[in-house]
């Protein structure tokens, strides 16, 4: 694929796309999925550490791209280690993807359907969430980049003031005592944070398409700083609100959070309805990216037109997305893609780098 100058980001673009990759169905489930796995009031730390080691392996991936700054990592694989394999390791990264685009389906669908409309069936509300995702993808990662620099400023300013107003229900004690467990919760709470950062290994599929290339390692350092600064924000007021005790008791902390407040004389009081309209567009945003990256993939493993795969991959898309049965189904899957990409993205590029710099080195 050339590079186009109409299919080419600038620098806040990408930026804002890693940071819109991350800000999603995560943030509704971290606090829950954290302090399970923990058991203690100190997730925030986990965050913070899962957060920092996120950006050691997207610096990686940034160093892997700089060797082959005009192609994806779709298509450079190939180059390091053979054709064939090569195309297995990037149908894994396309199967991740496509994962991931369901599951933000899903979780959309179940938190609209349960805050916003209640009653409608699951497939009457991811239908046209994906056909819409399909009609934008369709212009591009260019139209997907304007529309993600719309959304992002309006969600990071709604989500400070929803914070700062329920600090009125904040109660430092819950947070206490810090470590009070040791350090090994932490260590075993790090890998739950793995989902929230899903998102930041799309660097290896938009670098190409950076304008300035040179500037990557700052995105990613600011595309992943950002998402942990809005994570460990909400698990330290999530925690402090409702109690380690509390957000172990429901499925959704965030939520019932912004519940447990009114604030009297504004023209919104109650500000739960209005958080998930916009983190639903938050959701939307991971999705249409995820999709970018799976048509993508597979136009590039099969040399095939891009458009094939984006009309072809949809029906997938959606029946991996009704297929977990209930909540908890659903949050096992997200489990296993976390791992997953967990596994992949801190394994394979890394091997790769190192591949390519031995070959490098023997020609």
């Amino acid at each position: 694929m050339n590079r186009l100058p109409a299919d080419r980001i600038s620098t806040s673009q990408t930026t804002i796309i890693l940071i819109n990759m991350m800000l999603a169905a995560g943030i509704l489930t971290l606090p829950r999925v954290a302090t399970e796995k923990m058991m203690t009031p100190d997730a925030w730390i986990a965050v913070i550490v899962g957060g920092l080691i996120s950006m050691v392996i997207a610096l990686i991936m940034v160093k892997l791209c700089e060797q082959y700054p005009d192609k994806t990592f779709y298509q450079y694989n190939q180059v390091i280690v053979g054709k064939t394999l090569g195309s297995i390791i990037s149908l894994a990264v396309v199967f991740y993807f496509l994962l991931l685009a369901a599951l933000e389906v899903r979780v959309m669908a179940e938190t609209t359907g349960l805050f916003l409309l209640q009653g409608t069936p699951i497939w009457a509300i991811i239908m046209p969430f994906i056909w819409i995702g399909l009609y934008l993808t369709l212009g591009g990662i260019n139209a997907v980049a304007r529309l993600l620099e719309i959304i992002f400023p309006i969600t990071v300013l709604f989500f400070i003031v929803v914070v700062f107003l329920g600090l009125k229900i904040f109660e430092l004690d819950n947070l206490r005592p810090v470590l009070g467990m040791g350090i090994k919760p932490i260590i075993d709470g790090v890998p739950a944070t793995a989902l929230s950062y899903s998102g930041y290994e799309i660097i290896l599929i938009i670098y190409m398409f950076m304008q300035n290339q040179e500037k990557a390692k700052k995105v990613v350092l600011i595309g992943i700083g950002v998402p942990l600064i809005f994570y460990t924000l909400t698990l330290v007021v999530i925690v402090g609100a409702l109690s380690v005790e509390g957000v172990l008791s429901q499925t959704w902390p965030v939520l019932t959070f912004i519940r447990g407040y009114e604030i009297t004389g504004l023209f919104f009081e109650r500000f739960d309805s209005l958080l998930l309209v916009i983190w639903i567009m938050e959701i939307f945003s991971t999705f249409i990216v995820s999709y970018f990256a799976v048509a993508m993939g597979l136009a590039q493993v099969f040399k095939k037109d891009t458009k094939i795969f984006y009309w072809g991959v949809l029906p997938v898309v959606y029946l991996i997305a009704m297929t977990p049965k209930n909540i908890n189904s659903l949050f096992a899957f997200g489990g296993w893609i976390s791992k997953f990409g967990f596994v992949l993205f801190g394994t394979i590029p890394g091997l790769l780098l190192l591949l390519s710099y031995i070959r490098r080195k023997n020609t």
